[in-house]
């Protein structure tokens, strides 16, 4: 039963996201829309458009919210699996379950990092130009240098 409500799931949600359906749904207010007059836009005219969006919208909210959490839950374990495996610190596999300010808390420590990571670089490409390392082996700067000296430019 799971697997076939999964299946029913993913097909709707794939096809009520599809521009043709979009052009369906815009098809049928705009032929809705056109027929107001001959109807006088009764309260029947409307209660047509609004019962009919009301029921659609209801059983997608349903539908779509069941795609997202497969596909949240399928992203978390993917991810999940690469901290695993690699040399990622493990406190981050089952994040998910933290409370909000617990996620506040760990997101700065990796801002913290990130930013302590970027001024270590930094300071190490200050130290290269300051030597004259541009990044450029040796070998090749010497030939770039040659080539502007023979009026050719960039090689």
């Amino acid at each position: 039963m799971d697997r076939l409500f999964a299946s029913f799931a993913n097909h709707v949600a794939r096809i009520a996201g599809s521009p043709t359906t979009f052009l369906l749904c815009v098809a049928v207010v705009v032929v809705w829309a056109a027929t107001g007059p001959m109807f006088g836009f009764s309260e029947t005219w409307q209660l047509i458009i609004n019962t009919g969006t009301t029921i659609v919208t209801f059983l997608m909210v349903f539908l779509i919210q069941n795609t997202q959490n497969r596909d949240g839950l399928a992203l978390q374990t993917k991810l999940d699996e690469l901290i695993r495996s690699s040399d990622a610190q493990d406190e981050f596999m089952g994040i998910e379950k933290l409370t909000d300010k617990e996620l506040v808390v760990l997101h700065q420590k990796c801002e913290a990092a990130a930013r302590q990571s970027q001024a270590t670089l930094e300071r190490a490409l200050a130290e290269r130009r300051r030597r004259g390392h541009t990044g450029v082996p040796k070998g090749e700067r010497q030939q770039q240098a040659d080539g502007r000296n023979r009026g050719m430019g960039e090689p």
